[in-house]
């Protein structure tokens, strides 16, 4: 009987450190503490903002953004640049770390209003990286470590949606696809009540329910680890 029992503890034990594994290699947990955020107005239904970068220095940070960081390493660095493969368009922004930590999930946050029923689209070019090539979408955010994301990854060729509670990643969604690297493509979610819908240059690719985030949030890009990812034409409109 103590023989079974051992076993049984043995197997038990075990299981925890394969569950902790695959925790680690899925989301993870990030020990950084985020800064709370400054309030952002609700906007009604109809409004609208677009930032296409075109106005702002090049160089410096985008104007009405902030950058912020999910999981660990170095501080998210996001910059304007002129993308040099399209000399007639102005302006893009990007995130330029070279830091590698696989858990770390750069932000740039719009701070002029917060949504909750919303149609969220940007164009975004990966550039390189090798632990992620990676570029996505965050809402309902209320905190670096607590919003929706939608993204689409290069190296691995998927789209996936996941919810970020305290700054653990959890998807809930997904899709399975080529995700060209190089090129602009465009992310575009819609989410109402419960219900999120992701496209990918216009073709529906998800379609799921969650209920993690009921309020409304602000609204912002992400990216992973050293990925170099070019975006542009930020919409969202409230419904």
């Amino acid at each position: 009987m103590k023989k079974t029992l051992g076993i049984l503890a043995a197997v038990a034990a075990l299981s925890v450190v394969i569950w902790m594994i695959l925790e680690s290699r899925e989301g993870g947990y990030s020990s950084h503490a985020s800064q709370p955020e400054t309030p952002a107005p609700p906007q009604p239904t109809g409004a609208s903002l677009t930032y296409n970068f075109d106005s702002d220095a090049v160089g410096g940070m985008p104007a009405k953004f902030h950058g912020a960081r999910t999981g660990k390493g170095a501080e998210s660095k996001w910059v304007v640049l002129a993308d040099p493969t399209a000399p007639s368009k102005p302006n893009v922004v990007a995130q330029t770390s070279t830091d590698t930590t696989d858990y770390r999930f750069p932000l740039l946050i719009a701070d002029e209003g917060s949504f909750k029923d919303l149609e969220l689209s940007v164009r975004f070019k990966t550039v390189s990286g090798e632990v992620d090539r990676a570029g996505g979408l965050v809402f309902r955010l209320k905190d670096a470590n607590n919003y929706y994301i939608v993204r689409a990854n290069a190296l691995e060729d998927n789209y996936r949606l996941y919810h970020v509670v305290g700054g653990n990643r959890r998807q809930f969604a997904g899709a399975n696809f080529k995700v060209t690297a190089g090129e602009w493509h465009e992310l575009r979610v819609e989410s109402v009540g419960n219900k999120i819908i992701c496209y990918y240059d216009g073709a529906k690719k998800i379609e799921a329910t969650d209920d993690t985030f009921k309020e409304a949030g602000k609204v912002g890009l992400w990216t992973k680890a050293d990925s170099v990812t070019y975006f542009d034409d930020l919409r969202v409109t409230a419904k």
